[in-house]
């Protein structure tokens, strides 16, 4: 029989325990990758009556989360755009989880509201625009930029290139807009032709195309009624002065997307939502309520205090931080797709213009090398029904030599 609460007692749970603190952070940093994971299948299947106790359950919950998972700083991570996290980054994410800061009210999170505003602040003119909000990912502010799209211009259609990220199609669904799918060239960017009849339309470009990182011709922007650039991935490279020239014409957007969790580098959930007239657009989609304080902007109701990381390493790092590691990636790129056009027995897609190198083997199956390469060091994509491999440089530790060498291997 569950006891009577003891209301006047402090719970221990809530409090700070700081040998336990320093215990989780030494398993953190003391695990080694690879060590034996924890069984999963050892795990009860039902919720137990009686808890394990949070200290004692450390050393279980160490194998189990983090012997269980793939480490994306690996010398060898390769495969996706799924970055390592600086550790001042987990620092942040840790501080966070102590304060669990609610910007939805204003009483809340002071600091974290205003935190925010000034991220954005920093990051909104690199792209030409004059400020946004922060969103748990490039799906969700993707449907708040066509939402805008939908209350400030009024447009009845989104089109899209057919590279377009999933999410482009899935908004204009919830928001009972027609998709029109664009065609494109044999390496995935959108076809300037293809962009007519765009009075009542959305047209959405794609900086970064999720297959083979191609960038739709920017010059489109301002074509339409209202442009949103997806810049899921490579928006980053605007605060590089070596590739921010890839992206010009990107200010000429009305809305751009940007995941900070692919090459801003931090944990996952985060990402930015830019407006060029971000009052309008705010003001389009802002509620109010009798519990609230302040106007709730966007999507998000409550919402937690992600840009603490982000300022951190933006505070920590500066922009020529953020660069040199974006050069790097795209260094490394650069050297894997020499390797493969070079050597007779790998098939080169395309060159890498966000480094994203797709190849596959000329005289072996997709499936037959991808069975056999270290876990971690390509993913696999299907471009026009065919098969290929793809490597994504979003580790700045990432060892090339190593990774070409894993590849002569199995070829």
């Amino acid at each position: 029989m569950q006891s009577s609460p003891d209301i006047n007692t402090l719970d221990k749970s809530f409090a700070v325990e700081n040998d336990a603190l320093l215990e989780a952070v030494r398993l953190l940093v003391e695990h080694t990758p690879g060590a034996p994971a924890f069984a999963f299948d050892d795990l009860p299947a039902h919720l137990p009556e009686a808890g394990a106790g949070e200290r004692e359950l450390l050393p279980d919950l160490a194998a189990l989360v983090l012997g269980g998972a793939h480490r994306l700083d690996s010398e060898l991570s390769f495969a996706h755009m799924d970055p390592p996290t600086p550790w001042l980054t987990w620092a942040m994410a840790l501080w966070n989880a102590r304060l669990n800061q609610n910007l939805l009210h204003p009483e809340t999170a002071p600091i974290a509201r205003k935190i925010e505003e000034l991220t954005i602040a920093w990051l909104a003119p690199f792209f030409g625009m004059d400020g946004g909000h922060m969103v748990p990912g490039s799906t969700v502010a993707n449907l708040t930029a066509l939402w805008a799209a939908r209350e400030i211009r009024g447009i009845e259609e989104v089109a899209a290139p057919i590279t377009a990220h999933v999410s482009i199609e899935k908004s204009a669904r919830l928001l009972g807009l027609q998709f029109r799918p664009l065609p494109t060239d044999d390496q995935g960017r959108m076809l300037p032709e293809a962009a007519v009849n765009l009075e009542q339309s959305c047209l959405v470009l794609v900086a970064g195309a999720t297959s083979t990182g191609v960038i739709d011709p920017l010059i489109l922007a301002g074509s339409a009624a209202w442009t949103h650039v997806d810049a899921a991935w490579a928006g980053p490279l605007r605060l590089s002065e070596t590739h921010a020239g890839l992206l010009d014409g990107i200010e000429h957007a009305d809305s751009i997307a940007v995941s900070a969790h692919k090459w801003l580098f931090q944990p996952k959930e985060s990402a930015l939502v830019f407006f060029r007239d971000a009052t309008a657009a705010h003001s389009a989609l802002s509620f109010g309520g009798a519990y609230l304080a302040a106007p709730n902007v966007g999507l998000l109701g409550s919402h937690g205090a992600a840009a603490v990381p982000l300022f951190a390493t933006l505070w920590a790092w500066g922009r020529d931080g953020i660069a040199s590691r974006l050069d790097t990636c795209l260094a490394a790129a650069e050297k894997f797709a020499a390797f493969v056009e070079e050597d007779e027995r790998l098939e080169l897609f395309g060159r890498p213009e966000t480094g994203v190198v797709v190849w596959r083997p000329r005289d072996k199956s997709v499936d037959q090398i991808s069975a056999i390469l270290p876990v971690g060091l390509a993913s696999r994509t299907t471009i026009a029904g065919s098969e290929w491999l793809r490597c994504v440089s979003a580790n700045p530790s990432a060892d090339v030599d190593a990774i070409i060498m894993a590849v002569q291997k199995v070829i």
